[in-house]
C-alpha cells in the first residue's frame, strides 16, 4: 500500500479489474464469432436460393420466349430482334446442370486451397 518506502505500491484491484477486463473479452470475441458463424451460414443458404430461384425462373422464361416465338410463327409476325439473338434465348438451359457445374468449380477451388 505504500507504507514502506522500499517496495512500490501494490493495488490488487487493478490486478482484478484486468482479469475481469480479459475474460470479458475472450467471451465477446467467442459470442462474435459464434454469431458470425451463424449469420454466414444464413447468407449461405439464403444465396443457395436465390440462385434455385433465379434458375427456375430463367427456365419458365426460356419455356414462355419459346411459346410467343410458336405464336409468332403461327401468326406470320417477323421479331423485332435477329434470328441468332432470339435462337440463344430460346436454348434451354437445365437448373440441374448449372448446379452441377457450381459444384464442380467449388470442388476444384476448394482443392486447389488444400494444395497451397
Amino acid at each position: 500500500l505504500g507504507w514502506i518506502p522500499i517496495t512500490p505500491p501494490f493495488d490488487p484491484t487493478f490486478v482484478i479489474l484486468a482479469m475481469v477486463a480479459s475474460v470479458e473479452a475472450i467471451f465477446l470475441s467467442t459470442f462474435v464469432l459464434i454469431s458470425q458463424n451463424r449469420m454466414s451460414a444464413a447468407a449461405d443458404k439464403r444465396a443457395d436460393l436465390d440462385l434455385q430461384v433465379s434458375l427456375l425462373t430463367e427456365h419458365e422464361l426460356t419455356k414462355l420466349i419459346g411459346l410467343v416465338d410458336s405464336i409468332a410463327d403461327r401468326l406470320n409476325v417477323k421479331p423485332a430482334v435477329s434470328d441468332i439473338e432470339v435462337g440463344e434465348i430460346k436454348r434451354d438451359i437445365a437448373p440441374e446442370a448449372v448446379l452441377d457445374e457450381i459444384e464442380s468449380k467449388q470442388r476444384e477451388t476448394a482443392e486447389k486451397l488444400d494444395q497451397r
